[in-house]
């Protein structure tokens, strides 16, 4: 069949928005503590849907803005927030999105971040609009001393919420794991959105190496480095956590050019199409897979008709080769068919058990060919973790530039 070469990201993006938002709210983020949240609650700053602006919306507090907003300082000092990220991991880099917030954004921030070995006793309930961080919170997240994190953005100027200016992109370059980040606004103002994009980090020493575990999902350190399309919704929504929530919850590419005018099928009722999308996920442990399910939730009339699952074993530095090359080649063959062509449902979760599955060894890398094009809302690969060396965490988006 015929392949379709990685789609570059837009030139004026960096390549570390391939990675995880591992803040997002969909992923476990919360926001535990705020100086202020008058206008608007920095819970906002989690969502996973892009921010929207309405005209005519107000509250008893002032115009409704979707994203953080403080009152605008009276008094000594800066506003500031702390975020427990949903999963744990390596910082690749961050998104700082100001949209919509033209003449209320916020002129500069920093983000400072942390690794605790254990969850503060700080939350936030409710609808926070109106409210400001009580003398108590004061006390209780002094405790932390956030204020002498380590330093992942420097104070710097940030861009008004224009939509050829909301996104200020800050490439990290910070070797440690990450639990939690303090977000400093100088002096108030807004901020629609902080994603925070990265590779999660499990502790696998402490798990029984027995255990049946889905070695691709996020919360397990698994990643998306490479793909076809993803017009509709990007690979790496596959390995969130649960079930998709929607159709823009998951993968579907757009619909390839290349489709026949009369479509055919062969005795096993695939369809014979010339052309296919593929994503390449490293797994967050190597280990042997025995069960795989790929789910197609919502997608009902989009779905693709067939999909194949390939597998190998890559080495950092043969890792670093293909991510820089963008998957273009593979000179040394190393895939080999883990799952043979499989005929999809819409909206149904299928299972396939080792029964099914080629016994292929040890794996790192998988790659995920749907024919000839449409949705996936879930990838699981359940197996258990080998002590085979684990990947790099090589900051990939230099060698993806």
């Amino acid at each position: 069949m015929a392949d379709r070469k990685a789609v570059k990201i837009v030139s004026d993006q960096p390549d570390f928005l391939q990675f995880n938002n591992l803040a997002c709210e969909t992923a476990g983020g919360n926001v535990i503590f705020a100086t202020d949240e008058w206008f608007a609650p920095a819970s906002n700053l989690l969502k996973r849907e892009p921010p929207e602006f309405i005209a005519s919306a107000f509250t008893e507090y002032g115009k409704w803005m979707d994203g953080w907003e403080t009152r605008r300082k009276r008094i000594p000092g800066h506003d500031w927030c702390i975020i427990q990220l949903g999963v744990p991991g390596i910082i690749h880099g961050l998104d700082v999105d100001t949209s919509f917030f033209t003449g209320n954004y916020s002129p500069s921030a920093s983000v400072q971040a942390a690794c605790l070995d254990e969850s503060p006793a700080l939350t936030l309930e409710g609808d926070r609009t109106g409210m400001a961080a009580s003398d108590s919170q004061f006390e209780a997240v002094a405790k932390l001393h956030s204020e002498s994190w380590e330093e992942l953005v420097p104070v710097t100027e940030l861009k008004p919420g224009y939509s050829d200016t909301c996104h200020n992109y800050f490439p990290i370059n910070y070797p440690s794991r990450v639990t939690h980040l303090r977000l400093n606004m100088y002096p108030d103002g807004g901020i629609a959105r902080l994603k925070v994009y990265g590779v999660g980090q499990k502790d696998w020493s402490a798990l029984p190496t027995q255990d049946q575990l889905d070695l691709v999902a996020l919360v397990n350190g698994g990643v998306c480095l490479g793909y076809s399309d993803a017009h509709f919704g990007h690979p790496r929504n596959m390995i969130g956590l649960g079930r998709s929530a929607n159709m823009g919850d998951g993968w579907e590419t757009a619909r390839r050019l290349d489709r026949p005018k009369n479509l055919q099928v062969d005795g096993k009722g695939i369809l014979q199409v010339p052309g296919y999308e593929w994503a390449v996920l490293r797994l967050g442990h190597p280990g042997v897979i025995s069960q795989i399910e790929i789910d197609t939730n919502h997608f009902k009339g989009n779905f693709p008709d067939s999909c194949k699952i390939e597998a190998c074993h890559l080495t950092p530095e043969e890792e670093g080769k293909y991510v820089s090359g963008r998957w273009s080649s593979d000179p040394g063959n190393k895939w080999r068919v883990l799952l043979q062509p499989q005929k999809l449902q819409a909206h149904h979760r299928h299972f396939y058990s080792c029964d099914s599955l080629a016994q292929s060894g040890p794996v790192s890398h998988v790659r995920l060919v749907i024919a000839p094009d449409g949705g996936v809302s879930r990838l699981r690969l359940w197996g258990r973790p080998t002590s085979t060396r684990h990947t790099s965490k090589l900051s990939l988006w230099k060698l993806m530039a």
